[in-house]
C-alpha cells in the first residue's frame, strides 16, 4: 500500500510542476506585452516632447525678429514644405519646417502653422505618429505665447 501512494505522489508532483510552468508562461507573456506597450508610449512621448521643443524654438526665432512677427510676417497657413529662404523670416520658417521633418518624420503629414494676433501667437504642429498607442495616427500640438 505504501508503494501505491508513493507512485500517486510522484504523478501529482509532475502535474503540479506542469501547472506551475503554464502559469509562469502566461505571466511572462503578460510582462512581454506590457514591455512592448511601454516602448510604444516612450516613442510617443519622445515625439510630443520634440514637437514642444520645436514650437518654442519658433517662438524664440520670432522674439529675435519681434517687429516682423507682430506685423504678421511669420504667419503661415498649414505648410508641409520648407518655404523659400529669401529673407530672415523665410529662413526661420524653412529651418523650422525642416527641423520638424527631421525630428517628427519626413512625411507629407508633418506640417507647421503660425498665427499671430499682435504679440499673441499660436504655433501649431501636425504630424503622423506611427507609434500611437490608441490607434490615433494624426497628432496636433498647438501652443500659444506672447512674443
Amino acid at each position: 500500500m505504501s508503494s501505491n501512494s508513493s507512485r500517486a505522489q510522484r504523478g501529482a508532483t509532475l502535474i503540479e510542476v506542469l501547472v506551475a510552468v503554464l502559469v509562469l508562461s502566461i505571466g511572462l507573456l503578460g510582462v512581454a506585452a506590457l514591455q512592448a506597450q511601454a516602448l510604444r508610449n516612450a516613442g510617443s512621448s519622445l515625439q510630443r516632447s520634440q514637437a514642444t521643443i520645436l514650437a518654442y524654438a519658433m517662438f524664440d526665432a520670432m522674439r529675435v525678429n519681434r517687429d516682423s512677427a507682430m506685423a504678421g510676417a511669420y504667419d503661415m497657413s498649414k505648410t508641409c514644405a520648407a518655404p523659400d529662404a529669401e529673407s530672415l523670416v523665410g529662413s526661420d520658417q524653412g529651418f523650422w519646417i525642416q527641423s520638424l521633418k527631421t525630428a517628427l518624420g519626413d512625411q507629407d503629414s508633418t506640417c507647421g502653422q503660425i498665427e499671430c494676433n499682435g504679440a499673441q501667437c499660436t504655433v501649431t504642429i501636425h504630424w503622423s505618429e506611427s507609434l500611437a498607442t490608441q490607434g490615433v495616427g494624426e497628432q496636433t500640438l498647438a501652443i500659444s505665447s506672447r512674443i
